[in-house]
């Protein structure tokens, strides 16, 4: 198998200790297995279910923090942008730009992503087949974009639930050479837990070995050293030390 892409961290920017611990441990699995896991945060999550939700420390201070974990531990960037004003300072910051998958069909939003230079990843909507993907992906190669990665994230199929369909995969890699699952946006039950997002941690090792079987070339996991407590997508992290076996399983 080619170089797998690794992505993992918190779903949001919650302190400075938070970023320091998942930051500290990717570094010692990068140094044990050889890997380069890309370090992935969130300064602001602007489609929480509720209006009361945490949302995270916003634009200047998120982007402060990420540079400060850059500096500090080496990790290459991965943060999500909602905004098309957000791209062009998040591109000085970051390596890779992430277009969230219910904006994935925003044109502004991916010809700013594109313009930076950076790496784009594209997450499939819930609403889209993989086929559907290559119009995002003309457009913001159209825009200059360099480098393009898409992400299976599962498609919805009724309410308050997900359903993976992996040969979205196959499609997608008809369309870049590059395609993620996201193993834990996967397992998610969207506003499913009374004004809030559900999901099921449990799964996420089975939807990783199941995307390497249908040819994903790149693994996304959120992250967290106690999930349940947790800001953001506390149900479907998954633990922070479980992660290190799972990249092995995806490796082996």
């Amino acid at each position: 198998m080619a170089t797998p892409v690794f992505i993992a961290g918190p779903c949001v920017i919650e302190s400075a200790e938070l970023l320091d611990t998942v930051a500290q441990k990717l570094v010692d699995i990068n140094r044990r297995l050889g890997t380069d896991i890309i370090f992935k945060a969130s300064f602001d999550k602007a489609n929480r279910t509720s209006i009361s939700s945490f949302r995270g420390p916003g634009l200047d201070k998120g982007l402060e923090m990420l540079a400060d974990i850059k500096a500090r531990y080496g990790l290459r960037l991965l943060t999500d942008i909602h905004e098309s004003y957000q791209a062009q300072p998040a591109g000085e910051v970051v390596d890779v730009i992430q277009i969230p998958a219910f904006l994935c069909r925003q044109t502004d939003l991916l010809v700013a992503a594109a313009r930076t230079g950076r790496t784009v990843n594209i997450k499939k909507a819930q609403f889209l087949s993989g086929n559907d993907m290559r119009y995002p992906v003309e457009k913001a190669r159209e825009a200059g974009a360099r480098e393009v990665w898409l992400t299976e994230r599962g498609n919805m199929y009724g309410y308050n639930n997900l359903v993976v369909d992996f040969r979205n995969i196959d499609d997608m890699k008809k369309i870049v050479p590059t395609v993620i699952m996201d193993c834990t946006h996967s397992v998610q039950r969207p506003g499913g837990a009374g004004g809030k997002t559900g999901g099921d941690r449990r799964f996420v090792p089975a939807m990783a070995a199941a995307a390497r079987a249908f040819g994903a070339n790149g693994w996304f996991f959120e992250v967290h050293p106690t999930p349940d407590l947790g800001l953001s997508d506390a149900a479907n992290m998954l633990e922070l030390d479980k992660l290190e076996n799972v990249i092995k399983n995806v490796c082996k």
